[in-house]
């Protein structure tokens, strides 16, 4: 819907009390919309600017205790509509409930409309900061399985267990899309390409919401952050993008659009700016393309304390109050504040004065009111008891055992170093060998991930999970819990009980970390860690690294050396067992990296590059390849079997506007070992009037092959599939000749209108 007819149409809605045009899979949605109007012809300003209005629950805690004279003036005298967040530390299933049925009985006894809170919580890889739950990888490692069901049944138990806590709100999945290895939200992200993030962060959106909002299975979830967040140019978090139109529409818009039309019910919105905007501020991002583009009618919350920034950072704002306008007028219509009642006071001041329309705030109101009606809150604003029986079940571990096995990406296997033998003494240091953190990262029962007391009891680390495969007489070990303690860097450890090993394991990479304190100025792994290498490769016995890590850390200065390479990414809560049995050959590896991984920090390009970036002026006028050298490309991903392919197939080689070509292709499992394998199709556009990238990903498939066995992979094109954004940022098919990869086969086809 173009942006003048919608808004005309919120008018109407609002003027002639109407039936808003939802969904039509929606249920009962006339009646929640006529419930909605109703309600908010009873409503003052000051209580739909209190809708609008989400504070942090450490407002009401003091010492650890909630303060319910302070949640009273929130819900009472400043109509506060929403609550997000935790006191620091994650609660139990009861303790959750006993808090939201405090704050829910504030609600909807002691106000006058008796509206209730709509609570919200990030959980990002699972139950975030419920004591107890599930985690799972981080959506890095999730790309890395390419198994769009693994991302569909984990979100599944995210959902089920954060309704279970009483929360019905998850501000999940992050969509921006991971082309800034330096950015410290990377590990969040689903990896640098766009059909990737587009599938799996669809995929999570529809489980999250496909059973109904109503249901105890359901939650909101929230596609973030709108948009370009994901690429600040110097890679700090929070800070300014440069995104050109074409960039912008052909590798960031199509996640977004991807989640409208999964049935996303709200957005979170980019905490930067996109060439010198903040988006907070922007009527063209946020009404043009999101509203009027995208066709999303659902709710948009800012992120952390992103209004007041309009003012203090940003300073396109003069004043904190002028910085309310810009946002509400932009259109935001809810503000994580999240400290303080700045935002309700100064937007009452606003609408009073006309400075903010009463159909702005009516629009954003009613957005407000809708959801809280869809997720059934007004029905039973309480924590669900029915729902307390889908938390932590036995089988949902089993599913966060399966997305670790298939993330977990072997880049490296020299001499077939692995798998290990069950026999081999092994020598095990390094940071993360007995830190959980380092396996679970941001958003991991605590904020930054690094409060290892607050973890599950019975949660493995690396060391736990090697002791308990090959026995504690077999592991030769010094780590501790504390990351940064120097003991498990100790060069001095290595050198002394090598020769009692067979082989040397080391657990490197990166501690836990969430947001701008897990901001850093280079890719290049820790000298520290560097030297531990060293020393073991010194040794001369085989070194094997294990990469805990949420970003790509540089380690071309000791990776000749080393035999062998396991990116663990951040594999969770039972990604010390997966790592184990991937290390020692109970599981065949089948991860593929989601993301280019470079060989030097200063040398970042994507696998989807110019073809102009693949040429390197070495000596004057003297051109050649080895622009694009990488550690190890997108895609890369190493088995302990061997795949081979045969016999590419197209169904025809010329297609129209209105056709599709279909492709397929033998798959064979040459090797000893059963195995599965992500076969993706890739497509390169020959010639175009926008130079075309090096080539695309359009399809995957995982599939699982038996050793001495082929079978057919089948996939479709349309002709959606060979767009892309011209000059004139529109998306267009041009004619013209193509070729589709497969493995080591291609062919190629025309299109002809």
């Amino acid at each position: 819907m173009k942006l003048i007819q919608y808004k005309k149409y919120i008018a109407a809605i609002l003027a002639l009390g109407i039936i808003y045009a939802c969904e039509p899979t929606k249920e009962t949605s006339s009646q929640k919309d006529s419930q909605v109007l109703e309600l908010m012809s009873k409503m003052s300003v000051e209580q739909k600017v209190g809708q609008m209005t989400q504070i942090t629950l450490g407002k009401f805690h003091e010492d650890g205790e909630l303060k319910v004279d302070l949640l009273r003036e929130a819900i009472i005298d400043k109509n506060v509509g929403s609550i997000l967040n935790t006191n620091g530390s994650p609660l139990t299933v009861t303790q959750w409930h006993e808090l939201l049925t405090a704050i829910q009985d504030i609600a909807t006894k002691e106000t006058e409309l008796k509206i209730p809170i709509l609570y919200g919580i990030d959980a990002i890889h699972g139950t975030s900061y419920t004591k107890g739950s599930t985690l799972f990888p981080h959506n890095i490692g999730m790309a890395a399985a390419r198994n769009t069901e693994l991302v569909s049944q984990s979100a599944k138990v995210t959902a089920n267990e954060v309704r279970a806590s009483g929360i019905r709100w998850n501000f999940d999945p992050t969509l921006g899309i991971g082309r800034q290895p330096l950015w410290s939200r990377f590990e969040e992200t689903f990896g640098e390409d766009v059909y990737l993030t587009s599938t799996l962060g669809g995929s999570a959106i529809k489980a999250y919401e496909e059973d109904g909002l109503t249901n105890i299975t359901a939650v909101a979830s929230c596609m973030k952050h709108f948009i370009g967040y994901s690429t600040p140019q110097s890679g700090k978090d929070r800070t300014p993008a440069y995104i050109p139109d074409i960039q912008l529409r052909e590798y960031y818009l199509p996640p977004f659009e991807a989640a409208v039309a999964n049935g996303t019910s709200t957005v979170m919105i980019n905490s930067g700016e996109v060439n010198g905007v903040p988006v907070h501020a922007s009527k063209y991002y946020l009404q043009d393309i999101l509203r009027g583009e995208l066709g999303f009618e659902g709710l948009a919350v800012s992120d952390w304390e992103d209004i007041i920034r309009l003012h203090i950072r940003h300073q396109v704002a003069s004043t904190p109050k002028e910085a309310v306008k810009l946002a509400v007028n932009a259109g935001i219509d809810m503000s994580m504040v999240p400290l303080d009642y700045s935002f309700y006071n100064y937007l009452i001041e606003l609408v009073n004065e006309g400075k903010v329309s009463q159909e702005r705030l009516d629009e954003a109101v009613y957005r407000i009111l809708k959801l809280k009606f869809d997720l059934g809150l007004f029905d039973n604003a309480y924590p669900e008891e029915a729902a307390i029986p889908n938390f932590g079940k036995a089988e949902y571990a089993e599913v966060a055992l399966n997305a670790a096995l298939e993330s977990i990406t072997l880049l490296k296997n020299e001499d077939n170093i692995l798998p290990l033998s069950k026999n081999a003494k092994v020598l095990l240091t390094g940071p993360g060998a007995n830190n959980i953190g380092a396996l679970h990262g941001s958003w991991s029962y605590t904020w930054q991930g690094d409060a290892e007391a607050a973890y599950n009891e019975g949660t493995l680390t690396l060391k736990d999970a090697m002791i308990e495969k090959i026995g504690a007489s077999n592991v030769i070990t010094n780590a501790v819990s504390d990351y940064n303690d120097a003991t498990n860097t100790s060069t001095a450890f290595v050198k002394n009980n090598a020769s009692k090993a067979d082989v040397i394991v080391l657990a490197i990479g990166e501690k836990a970390y969430a947001e701008s304190p897990g901001g850093i100025d280079d890719l290049t792994m820790d000298e520290n860690q560097l030297l531990l290498v060293e020393a073991a490769v010194a040794t001369g016995k085989p070194v094997v690294l294990l990469l805990a890590q949420g970003r790509p850390r540089v380690i071309s200065s000791i990776e000749p050396g080393v035999k062998g390479v396991l990116n663990l990414y951040r594999p969770a809560s039972q990604g010390a067992i997966a790592t184990m049995e991937i290390l020692f050959g109970d599981y065949n590896p089948n991860g593929r990296l989601p993301f280019t991984y470079p060989k030097n920090t200063g040398d970042i390009v994507l696998y989807d590059r110019k073809h102009s970036e693949n040429y390197k002026e070495s000596e004057p006028d003297t051109y050649g390849l080895g622009g694009f050298s990488p550690q190890w490309a997108f895609g890369h991903g190493l088995s302990y079997t061997t795949f081979s392919y045969s016999d590419l197939k197209l169904d025809q080689t010329t297609i129209n506007a209105n056709g599709t070509i279909n492709a397929t292709v033998t798959v064979s499992n040459s090797g000893d070992r059963d195995g599965k394998v992500a076969v993706e199709l890739y497509v390169t556009d020959l010639y175009a009037s926008v130079t075309p990238g090096e080539k695309r990903l359009k399809k995957f498939k995982k599939v699982e092959i038996k050793s001495g066995t082929s079978i057919q992979v089948d996939f479709q094109l349309a002709v959606a599939d060979l767009s892309f954004i011209n000059q004139n940022s529109e998306r267009v098919t041009e004619e013209g000749e193509f070729t589709l990869m497969i493995g080591d086969q291609q062919e190629n086809f025309f299109y002809k209108k």
